[in-house]
């Protein structure tokens, strides 16, 4: 029997989570495979680019929700992702990771019945401020089936009571890509556009609401910032959501003044991977990147208090800095005097999680 299903996809880290498995599902003739791209993300650099270069299918359905409130964008999905749901009549959801559009999409399902996959469960950072924690718990108490990333995902579902026959240690989907693409990436041109040389710089991302919504908080960056850069120069992809803020708050002169802050826009999969393997290190407040430095083996201070990603920390090469431009300096000392950890890959990190997916779907 061809099992039909529904992967969701809306924000630049699902593009990545959910390439090779898409393509997989289209290739095998056990399933019948529909894309659902909500557009919770609709910038080109942030969406539509990830189609082109991992080469995932085109969306059999474009919701366009836009941008709006928590409130706006997940009512906006689940009106828009029930009528999908009602017309297709689907026998699997799968959604991953923590965006609006996961939570609005599992919910959805739920409500009609239909069983939900969830990858990248059980991941928390026990920080109920953060709206991503919140989509977190909601999916995995929604999910049929929980596909975890990383040893303390089955942890947390074990202590939470879900039943451990429907949870699956798969390893990360958001290395999958960049195994593939490794040898794309390593000839890509990012460099040399931005006139830096390998292990000259550190690349910089910053977009999570503590860190750049409020004038204070950008305040707080801008003196981590000055000092970092006092020290290697950093090189800014410059998050849609950051930009609006430091024009909000009328400090992007400020921002754009500093010497040694290279501020680019939004950039591709590739270009972008290519300026994080060749950093010296990653300060950044993503999730995703936390995964990939340790995997790439590249240093990262995470301008956070928690992680939802603890073997980041635990055996990667990522360390919690928050705010504190104290630490944050006395860490890029270490790095620059090659004094930091060297990290270890966590299991299934190998580049096969996708397989192992599939083949746990083919069964189920």
């Amino acid at each position: 029997m061809i099992k039909k299903i529904v992967v969701v996809a809306g924000a630049r880290p699902n593009f990545i989570k959910v390439a090779q498995l898409v393509r997989q599902l289209k290739r095998d003739k056990s399933f019948q495979c529909r894309l659902v791209h909500t557009g919770q993300h609709y910038d080109f650099e942030m969406s539509e680019v990830f189609f082109h270069e991992l080469d995932i299918p085109r969306p059999d359905v474009f919701l366009g929700v836009g941008s709006g409130s928590h409130a706006e964008q997940t009512a906006k999905i689940i009106s828009a992702f029930e009528k999908v749901l009602l017309s297709d009549r689907p026998d699997l959801v799968i959604v991953a990771g923590d965006v609006n559009s996961t939570l609005a999409c599992s919910l959805t399902a739920a409500k009609l019945n239909i069983r939900v996959a969830h990858i990248e469960a059980g991941l928390r950072s026990f920080d109920r401020t953060m709206p991503e924690e919140i989509n977190r718990i909601v999916t995995d108490t929604l999910s049929s089936i929980h596909f975890a990333s990383e040893q303390s995902g089955l942890d947390n579902l074990r202590r939470e009571g879900v039943d451990m026959k429907n949870v699956h240690l798969v390893g990360n989907t958001m290395i999958d890509p960049l195994a593939a693409n490794l040898k794309t990436i390593d000839k890509a041109k990012s460099l040399k556009k931005l006139g830096v040389k390998p292990h000259g710089y550190a690349i910089l991302t910053l977009h999570r609401p503590s860190n750049v919504d409020s004038a204070k908080s950008l305040d707080s960056v801008f003196q981590i910032l000055k000092s970092v850069r006092s020290m290697i120069p950093l090189v800014y992809p410059i998050h849609p959501r950051t930009r609006a803020s430091l024009k909000s708050h009328k400090m992007s002169e400020r921002f754009s003044g500093l010497n040694d802050l290279i501020i680019t826009e939004p950039l591709g999969y590739i270009d972008f991977i290519k300026l994080v393997k060749e950093s010296r290190f990653a300060l950044t407040d993503s999730g995703g990147i936390q995964e990939e430095t340790t995997w790439l083996r590249v240093p990262c201070l995470t301008m956070r208090d928690t992680t939802e990603r603890p073997s980041t920390t635990s055996i990667g090469t990522n360390k919690l800095v928050g705010t504190d431009a104290k630490e944050i300096s006395r860490c890029v000392d270490q790095i620059l005097k090659d004094k930091w950890k060297k990290g270890r890959v966590p299991k299934y990190w190998d580049g096969k999680t996708t397989e192992r997916i599939v083949d746990i779907l083919r069964k189920i």
